[in-house]
């Protein structure tokens, strides 16, 4: 480990000399040593004045290289470091996909006036990829993909990919694809085919014909069950004409499910806006919390409210207090174990937004069960505790009860936000909160009252 923290420093620190140097050869040679993972460290570790200096000295290629091997939200963050003429001709050196994806991150108006700058068919094309929502085909496809006319032999095929190896090496091609004159896809054509065949044949004789295809629209999850069930490494992406418009690969649908449950995590955990990382600036850091936190703390006083309302009764039997967070707790986890289930099953379209009377039965009979054995267990400790058998009474039905309720508000909670246009990820865990802490807090208080001559 000392190793190496010790090579990375030393990483760092001839960056720098380099920056201060404005020495472009010296930060060229110190970025190739630095693998992806130490790159983005690297471009986390610079201050904002050192990565402009730094873009400053590098050519729109090397920049565009360094964009690839960092994080899509700190490349965000360079791009709106610079000025659009600047910057576009980083963008423009960018893979579509990357180019893409990079574009949503930054504001509307920086975004488009790195479009402005750039060439009008180039602006075009970066702004249709734009336009395909988070999650789906579109969104994490490329153009970048070799093609030939059904009509040229083989030989033509060679002396064509001969003449553009330059261009054709960095696609990473596995298949090239076989069109129509229309641009329609009519096969694949695999390396192994092309290699093998007479110099004679046409592309259409030597083809893969009526390839498994997707559409723009088709999600993530749907992609990455046809890799799971085929051992596919690209699927040609079509429009409703059946013409070729992108590919995507199973890296890219494998990271873009990744990137979905870091995001899912992230609004979970109250974090809003971008991904937040400890280089952005302190104030940026503190106000995407801070409007999360005092969602929360109006939220927390209805919670403290009814607490105020049974204090003679915790004040008369102050065991009580023992157990509060403890059914708080509970529940609360069990509640979100049925958010998880229906965050998961709404994502891979096994449920709708409006299968409510289904979730409900279905998560109801868990929290009975689940609740049962939750409050026979805490109610049998608090039994044992104190000696008082209508103590253990009240926290295992208190439990037990709001068990049930937790369960069926999780499972139900996301589907409505769903139903509503909101983002279940986003809202799910403070609204069940927030119910879990009032019922629980309402049905061990309020029984307590109820059975208060008992207690004491």
């Amino acid at each position: 480990m000392t190793d190496t923290i010790t090579e990375f420093d030393s990483i760092l620190e001839a960056l720098h000399q380099a920056i201060e140097k404005s020495d472009s050869a010296a930060a060229i040679r110190t970025l190739q040593q630095a693998d992806h993972d130490q790159t983005a460290k690297l471009i986390d570790r610079l201050s904002v004045e050192d990565r402009q200096a730094l873009f400053g000295l590098l050519t729109p290629e090397q920049g565009a290289e360094v964009l690839e091997r960092v994080y899509y939200f700190q490349g965000a963050d360079i791009i709106e470091e610079l000025s659009a003429q600047v910057a576009a001709p980083f963008v423009a050196e960018l893979d579509s996909d990357d180019r893409a994806d990079l574009m949503n991150e930054l504001d509307q108006a920086d975004s488009e006036a790195i479009l402005e700058e750039l060439d009008e068919d180039l602006a075009h094309e970066t702004r249709r990829f734009m336009a395909y929502p988070d999650g789906t085909a579109g969104a994490i496809m490329y153009s970048e993909f070799v093609s030939f006319q059904a009509d040229m032999t083989v030989e033509e095929i060679l002396n064509d990919i001969q003449t553009n190896r330059k261009k054709y090496i960095e696609f990473g091609v596995q298949y090239a694809y076989v069109l129509g004159r229309e641009h329609q896809l009519l096969g694949v054509l695999p390396v192994r085919n092309l290699l093998f065949a007479s110099r004679s044949q046409q592309a259409s004789e030597i083809m893969i014909p009526k390839p498994t295809t997707v559409h723009a629209d088709d999600t993530i999850e749907q992609l990455e069950d046809i890799f799971e069930e085929h051992n596919y490494l690209g699927l040609p992406v079509i429009n409703k004409d059946g013409c070729l418009i992108g590919i995507i690969d199973r890296e890219s649908t494998t990271e873009a499910l990744q990137e979905a449950a870091t995001e899912d995590l992230l609004k979970f955990q109250g974090l809003m806006g971008k991904e937040e990382l400890r280089s952005m600036p302190l104030k940026v850091r503190s106000g995407r919390r801070l409007s999360w936190l005092s969602i929360n703390v109006v939220l927390n006083l209805i919670s403290a409210s009814v607490i105020a309302m049974h204090q003679d009764t915790l004040e008369a039997v102050i065991a009580l207090a023992v157990f509060l967070p403890i059914i708080s707790d509970m529940s609360g986890c069990s509640g979100n174990q049925a958010v998880a289930v229906s965050m998961r099953e709404l994502s891979l379209e096994l449920i709708s937004p409006k299968e409510f009377r289904r979730v409900f039965f279905k998560e109801s009979s868990v929290g009975l069960i689940n609740g049962a054995c939750l409050g026979l267990l805490i109610g049998s400790l608090a039994w044992l505790w104190k000696g008082n058998a209508m103590l253990g009474l009240v926290v295992g039905t208190a439990l037990a009860l709001n068990t049930t309720v937790a369960v069926c508000v999780g499972g139900l909670v996301p589907l409505a936000l769903k139903a509503c246009r909101q983002d279940p990820a986003l809202a799910s865990g403070p609204i069940l909160t927030t119910v879990t802490d009032m019922c629980g807090f309402m049905l061990i208080l309020g029984l307590a009252s109820l059975c208060l001559p008992y207690l004491v």
